[in-house]
């Protein structure tokens, strides 16, 4: 045995070595990336001042000029980061309930043969491409939805908010379901049997006991289920259009950030115009806001856990 010890310690520091080149791979990776973004984002914020981006209200950097007054007003955000939280909250609103119940009810209430069928079935959503759901949405959801505002003399879009946040939402349901049954099952069995004993019944042991365990996990998953719906695009171009509308109706035409960025760079462009610079300044806007949605997802994990844990 003591012939191979020094081959086990040459295997073992050649692992520590490619782990740590992987890692190092990974944030160089992430540093270029980030370089690029902010580069080509400071390029588009010399042309476009970022108040003007953020609180303007009117969209069309097709119709910009060469400078000027004009050009100010074209870059105005404000309707895309609506199109964006409008389509997300609807989406979240159909897929948190259905998904953290299935989950609950998989873990907690369903048998092993149930949940041998239950879970996989489930999970072939997941699997399932994004343009599938947004062809779903032109040809089934949309008309459906149309005629349904006629029945009831409502007015409502060829491509709404409405039918994009429902597809996605229920394109995020297993995303939402697998994690928070991972989440579930990784609180101690220990925990349940305690709460039984002193005479809770399940339900109450799920409500008090297993969901407080869970909590922070839960929501880890779903600021993760936010970021998959804010970052999901064919869907949107698909079921919501590309019409840069300032409305919460979600019964109207909308558009998201994603979906404006792929626009702005499909086909020949050119990298000196305010125009496709705008691509750079939205994902950077993105990029901020979803990295402060993460520092408060972070403040409230902790505090959860400090609860839990008096």
């Amino acid at each position: 045995m003591r012939t191979h010890r020094p081959y086990a310690r040459i295997f073992e520091r050649l692992s520590v070595g490619g782990l740590a080149l992987c890692a190092c791979v990974s944030i160089v990776l992430t540093g270029a990336i980030l370089a690029t973004l902010l580069s080509e984002a400071w390029r588009f914020f010399s042309i476009i001042p970022l108040p003007e981006m953020l609180f303007g209200t009117h969209w069309s950097p097709q119709m910009a000029g060469h400078g000027g007054t004009e050009e100010l007003e074209a870059f105005g955000a404000l309707p895309l980061f609506a199109g964006t939280l409008l389509i997300t909250m609807i989406a979240l609103l159909v897929a948190v309930p259905v998904g953290l119940l299935s989950a609950i009810y998989l873990v907690e209430y369903a048998d092993r043969s149930t949940r041998a069928w239950a879970k996989p079935a489930l999970e072939m959503l997941a699997g399932i491409p994004t343009v599938v759901y947004g062809y779903v949405a032109i040809v089934s959801l949309t008309p459906l939805l149309r005629n349904w505002g006629a029945s009831m003399d409502i007015s409502v879009a060829s491509e709404s908010a409405l039918g994009a946040g429902l597809v996605m939402g229920i394109m995020i349901i297993p995303f939402i379901s697998s994690l928070a049954d991972d989440i579930l099952h990784a609180v101690p069995q220990t925990l349940r049997d305690g709460s039984l004993a002193l005479g809770a019944t399940q339900a109450e042991t799920i409500r008090h006991v297993v969901m407080a365990a869970a909590m922070p996990g839960l929501v880890g998953a779903l600021l993760l289920a936010f970021s998959r719906a804010v970052g999901e695009t064919m869907i949107v171009v698909m079921a919501a259009g590309l019409a840069a509308n300032m409305t919460l109706n979600p019964l109207e035409a909308v558009t998201t950030v994603t979906a404006q960025i792929v626009a702005l760079l499909v086909g020949d462009q050119e990298f000196d115009s305010a125009k496709t610079l705008a691509a750079f300044g939205l994902g950077l806007t993105l990029f901020v806001i979803t990295l402060a949605l993460n520092i408060i997802a972070l403040v409230v994990v902790r505090r959860y856990r400090a609860r839990y844990a008096t």
